[in-house]
């Protein structure tokens, strides 16, 4: 039998998935008992055991000053951030999706623009956004939906051309009109577009929310790491970068699960 047509059992499956996990515990393991058998007090790879007793304690303890646990302050203003500028940047490229891909208008006007706004570098306007709408909530978000939307756009708006044009001559032949034909035809299949779209821009947008922090807030889980940087205090930000990868994972198994439960036809198509 090929090898493309052999299949891995669950379990194998399962193991397989874990192996890439374990070998870099193992890496990591090693590295730090060579720095730490050279150097008891260095920082660079914290000890796993330290890792833990930090996450314990940021997890639990509330700060003197605030008496607030930091860690649970820091995620709540970030994923507020995160799903305003998300959820802007889905409402954006949903319409101007089905606008582009619809109408020949609309595409001969905004497609050419999309594209050459896909290629400018989000972070690179982090300057002009702090000019013009401050050092507040506003900038934030805008940088988020400014670097996934379009991206998402030109994605939504590929997929409403690939719907088959039969589709869109049997609506008008029973007389839909544009408007009709966009929410009864194109809508109900760029909806599961959408939450992919959503899924794949989460790595993208969560880089964009750490550097804004990370340059200009009080709060927040990218402006908790670079603030302890100066201090080297690796336990505390390898575990703030631990808990933002499990945050990430959360999110997208949630629109995964979301995207199931809402269009099972799609996943039976795949």
């Amino acid at each position: 039998m090929r090898l493309i047509n052999r299949r891995p059992s669950r379990r194998a499956a399962v193991l397989l998935g874990a192996l890439p996990f374990l070998a870099v515990l193992i890496a990591y393991q090693v590295g730090s008992d060579i720095r730490l058998a050279e150097n008891p007090a260095d920082k660079l790879l914290p000890a796993p055991s330290t890792i833990l007793e930090t996450a314990e304690r940021i997890f639990t303890e509330p700060d003197r000053r605030s008496k607030t646990v930091l860690l649970w302050a820091d995620t709540a203003a970030s994923l507020e951030r995160l799903a305003f500028g998300v959820g802007a940047a889905a409402l954006i490229s949903l319409l101007f999706g089905l606008a582009i891909g619809l109408v020949p208008y609309a595409r001969a006007k905004w497609n050419a623009f999309v594209n050459v706004l896909s290629m400018v570098p989000p972070l690179a306007l982090l300057p002009i956004l702090f000019i013009v709408f401050g050092l507040g909530e506003a900038s934030k978000i805008v940088l988020i939906a400014v670097g996934v939307t379009p991206f998402m756009i030109r994605d939504l708006s590929q997929r409403v051309l690939d719907i088959p044009h039969e589709q869109i001559v049997k609506a008008q032949t029973l007389g839909a009109t544009s408007l009709v034909i966009a929410i009864r035809v194109a809508l109900p299949q760029l909806l599961p577009r959408l939450i992919s779209a959503v899924r794949l821009s989460l790595g993208s947008a969560w880089l964009f929310l750490i550097a804004a922090e990370a340059v200009a807030s009080d709060v927040g889980l990218g402006y908790r790491i670079f603030l302890v940087r100066r201090y080297l205090a690796m336990d505390v930000i390898l575990t703030y970068v631990i808990w933002i990868t499990l945050l990430a994972f959360l999110v997208d198994l949630a629109l995964k699960t979301l995207s199931r439960k809402a269009f099972p036809w799609m996943e039976a198509g795949l």
